[in-house]
């Protein structure tokens, strides 16, 4: 691709990533703290549910995957996971909360 990309198209592209154990995109569960595109360097920082996520490797691979797939060939995709703020339901999509079952209840 040789477009010029913004964070709405990665943004995106990373919703293709879906977290095996919950069935819900990476973005719409709010594991997606920060997009940060400056010339040929991409920094994301993300989160999974738990820090004991036992998919958290294959989650990233498959981030990368999805970034190659929509960025030029010299721009180099760093992915950071952080852990503060720790994930909350209260920081998924309503459209996923409402999917997964959640209510405003569940996020006091």
């Amino acid at each position: 691709m040789t477009a010029a990309l913004d964070t709405e198209q990665i943004r995106a592209a990373l919703r293709k990533v879906v977290d095996p154990e919950v069935g819900a995109n990476i973005v719409d569960l709010g594991l997606i703290y920060r997009i940060e595109l400056d010339g040929s360097q991409l920094l994301i920082e993300m989160t999974m549910t738990s820090p004991a996520c036992p998919m958290g490797e294959m989650i990233v691979d498959d981030a990368y995957a999805e970034l190659d797939r929509i960025l030029p060939a010299d721009c180099q995709p760093e992915i950071r996971l952080v852990w503060e703020p720790p994930w909350a339901p209260s920081m998924m999509s309503e459209k996923c909360r409402l999917s997964l079952g959640w209510d405003e209840a569940d996020n006091a």
